[in-house]
């Protein structure tokens, strides 16, 4: 995965006067959890351009004015309401050996058989939580979707990976091929014919989960 360094200065004060001035100087007050005590520090707001103004995700090197190296994942975001300034970061502290868990966008490959017969491709989920060590994860999760026929379903199953682990249930549909308004979907002979063993992604598995819900 990507990473990014942003450099800082450790903050002191975290009083609202002394936060008051920094974001009055186009600085973004920030905060790191998840090491022995909290790290409060500040940078240019410019900084975090590539991380926040971004589709893609990137794990952090944060380096700051006394010395201190810290890799850490973002967790929480405020913006202002008004202007969309960024007005507090949350990040997240971590280890290289430490699973972290990461929202990954997912990326296609190919174009749904059911698209070219007229269908339509809809997607229920964009990205992903998933969970694995910052080396493994994938900038992107590739899905191959040509296999899709009308009313055929990609679910997460489809997309499992060893190097991580998705953090949803079986049965939850990343995109699907839907029948269109102003075509009629092609009939079951002539689909069965193009390609005799089953499109549906993950299907399978994501039936007995289903079945297991139900249960």
């Amino acid at each position: 995965m990507k990473s990014l360094t942003i450099k800082g200065s450790k903050r002191e004060s975290v009083g609202k006067k002394a936060t008051k001035a920094l974001r009055n100087a186009g600085e973004v007050p920030c905060v790191v959890y998840g090491g022995k005590e909290a790290v409060h520090f500040n940078a240019p707001e410019i900084s975090f351009k590539n991380l926040v103004y971004t589709p893609d995700v990137h794990t952090v090197n944060l380096e700051l004015n006394d010395g201190t190296k810290l890799n850490a994942v973002l967790q929480d975001i405020q913006f202002h309401p008004v202007t969309d300034a960024i007005l507090h970061m949350d990040f997240y502290q971590f280890e290289d050996d430490q699973p972290i868990t990461m929202e990954i966008p997912v990326e296609t490959e190919g174009i749904p058989k059911g698209v070219k017969n007229g269908g339509v491709l809809r997607f229920n989920l964009r990205r992903l939580y998933v969970r694995g060590l910052a080396k493994n994860l994938p900038d992107t999760i590739k899905i191959n979707i040509t296999k899709l026929k009308i009313g055929n379903k990609f679910y997460v199953t489809g997309a499992t990976s060893e190097d991580y682990k998705i953090l949803h249930p079986d049965n939850t549909v990343i995109c699907q091929v839907r029948t269109s308004r102003n075509v009629a979907a092609i009939g079951a002979e002539e689909d069965d014919d193009e390609d005799e063993d089953g499109t549906t992604e993950g299907a399978e598995a994501a039936e007995g989960a289903e079945a297991k819900s139900e249960e």
